[in-house]
């Protein structure tokens, strides 16, 4: 509907904004609570007053844990590093275990070549 003059803006007027206390109501009272992370970063996080607030809260800056005891900020947490396939299987088997299993598979594999069984 271009070309006939009028506001972008439909269904509203100039001096508009976002409705006051007085229209709207009060606002619910409030407490603020400050977390620490171990980054020195202090967010400040707004609850209700009947909200029991957490004891701990990610750091909105840098995604670590934060609390309320701004001496003792928790510790980041530790990330392992990514495993291989291999790895997982030498945490469950000992070398020796390992030697056993390689020699029963070849027994298996050299049977089945002299046997005609194994195709290509």
């Amino acid at each position: 509907m271009a070309g006939r003059g009028g506001s972008a803006i439909r269904g509203s007027r100039i001096g508009s904004g976002p409705m006051g206390e007085d229209v709207r109501g009060e606002a619910a009272p409030r407490q603020t609570v400050t977390y620490f992370c171990a980054r020195d970063h202090r967010s400040v996080m707004t609850f209700a007053i009947e909200a029991q607030a957490p004891e701990s809260w990610d750091c909105p800056k840098c995604g670590l844990p934060a609390s309320l005891d701004s001496d003792n900020p928790p510790s980041a947490p530790k990330t392992e590093p990514y495993k291989t396939h291999l790895a997982y299987v030498k945490e469950r088997r000992s070398d020796a275990e390992a030697e056993v299993l390689l020699d029963e598979a070849l027994k298996q594999l050299r049977t089945r070549r002299a046997s005609g069984d194994l195709v290509f």
